[in-house]
């Protein structure tokens, strides 16, 4: 089917709401909590990553459950709604920890653990059948591509908004909530203004979303489709050795972005000595990431798929690299700290690039499996990008929160780091991220095949077998 204009804007909409809220999770969670409330950074991890292998079961089942669902409204949108509305609850509920004098005790880390599991378990719900619904309404090639590129661009600015404004209006809300003016450094006194800002996300977070289920149509139900069971959706899935490379590619590049961004938040509060520069920072990073992948459509009359998705390790590595000899170099101080922005700009443009075909790839594996499986399981392949997106961001929290502690971060107000310190913090934000990124480069360039020619072939197969 073919979307109007109006509609793949509504698309996108949707889109940049989801990962508004998303990223503030990502990013900020455990800084809330330890930081903040001052709560072991360790145990926060450990919860974080313990939440991610739960999911290894719920996202999968939460696959076939789309992929079964038969609704006068369709498969995907019922599901978007609900999960958005309750996943906007749990955003409220993360942020609205009760106050007390012992962050450690029992019942603030059952309030955590309770209330983390809760907001993956809904967002499940409305993320899966959300990107289920590209592979759904479009046909291999420019119109799917163009499609993912908006949603990415627009997920992208939804990235870049917690990320970049966070650090900004917490202070500024807290003191508004308290009566006074809050600084950067009283980071005790951000917490009614975390509460504030969360509101707010979740918020634009629903509105988003309920504007896309109302304006983005579903292709209609074959009432003599009958769907798989559940063994036979599985075999599909691991059947599907392209959709697995995808995956495995995600999970790395996920992991590797997700490992820099719970730390450098920590680096430019504790080694560059320049907290405020974090959101210009990011927000100059998130920039480049946004106009690379809405300047993909272009670039992809210029170069193939599998060009621009190398290109993207490439470049991220690069970045990587360029900070740790920033850092051991000592090139830049809480006044000229700017310089730091050339490396950043490099790991997100490589990210926008990577983050814009996985999603064409993992599209594509669709077809493929349809083609090899004879089943179409957009819902359950697109739950295996779900899994690894979270399973990345729980193992990159995880570690995070075990690395302040290891490398001995001393996040007290005033508190003055020891060199060795500061380089565990620069070793641990760079070099697992470009090893990661070596390994999808490696794991991506032998066993993935579905190119340009591959697509094209596999499209004509299908229109024929339909036929």
């Amino acid at each position: 089917m073919k979307l109007r204009t109006s509609q793949k804007a509504a698309f996108g909409f949707g889109a940049f709401g989801k990962d508004v809220v998303y990223m503030l999770i990502a990013t900020y969670l455990l800084n809330y909590y330890n930081v903040v409330l001052g709560m072991n950074a360790a145990f926060i991890g450990i919860v974080m990553m313990g939440a991610r292998v739960f999911d290894a079961f719920n996202d999968p089942i939460m696959g076939i459950v789309v992929a079964k669902t038969k609704t006068k409204f369709g498969r995907f949108r019922p599901w978007i709604l609900a999960g958005t509305v309750l996943n906007a609850v749990t955003i409220f509920a993360l942020f609205a920890a009760p106050a007390t004098d012992n962050p450690n005790s029992t019942a603030m880390r059952v309030w955590l653990a309770v209330f983390y599991v809760l907001w993956g378990v809904t967002y499940t719900l409305m993320d899966i059948p959300f990107w289920s619904m590209i592979p759904a309404v479009t046909e291999p090639g420019s119109d799917r591509e163009g499609l993912t590129a908006l949603a990415r661009t627009c997920s992208g600015i939804g990235d870049a908004l917690p990320t970049v404004l966070t650090n900004m209006v917490v202070p500024i809300f807290a003191g508004i909530v308290i009566g006074h003016q809050v600084t950067t450094g009283n980071y005790s006194e951000w917490k009614s203004g975390y509460l504030v800002w969360a509101v707010i996300i979740a918020v634009v977070f629903v509105i988003s979303e309920l504007f896309m289920v109302l304006q983005v149509p579903e292709p209609k139900i074959d009432e003599n489709y009958k769907a798989p069971s559940v063994g036979e959706m599985f075999k599909s899935l691991f059947a599907n050795d392209q959709a697995m490379v995808v995956v495995i590619s995600i999970i790395c590049v996920y992991t590797s972005l997700n490992i820099c961004g719970n730390l450098v938040l920590y680096f430019f509060q504790f080694d560059v000595g320049n907290p405020d520069g974090y959101s210009l920072f990011t927000a100059v990073a998130f920039a480049f990431q946004v106009l690379t992948m809405m300047v993909i459509p272009a670039l992809r009359k210029m170069f193939s798929k599998n060009q621009l998705f190398l290109a993207g390790f490439i470049i991220q590595i690069v970045g990587f690299i360029v900070i740790l000899c920033m850092a051991y170099f000592n090139v830049y101080t809480p006044e000229n700290w700017m310089i730091l922005c050339l490396p950043g700009a490099l790991i997100y443009v490589g990210y926008g690039m990577l983050n814009v075909i996985m999603t064409i790839f993992l599209s594509d594996s669709v077809d493929y499996g349809e083609l090899k499986n004879g089943s179409r399981e957009e819902s359950v392949i697109f739950s295996m990008q779900t899994f690894t997106v979270k399973l990345a961001s729980g193992i990159a929290v995880a570690l995070a929160g075990g690395v302040v502690e290891w490398i001995g971060l001393d996040t007290s107000d005033g508190a003055v780091q020891t060199a060795e310190t500061l380089n565990g913090l620069r070793i641990w934000m760079t070099i697992p991220p470009v090893l990661l990124l070596v390994a999808g480069m490696i794991v991506y360039k032998v066993m993935y095949k579905l190119d340009e020619n591959k697509m094209e072939e596999i499209k004509g197969q299908l229109e024929n077998r339909r036929a």
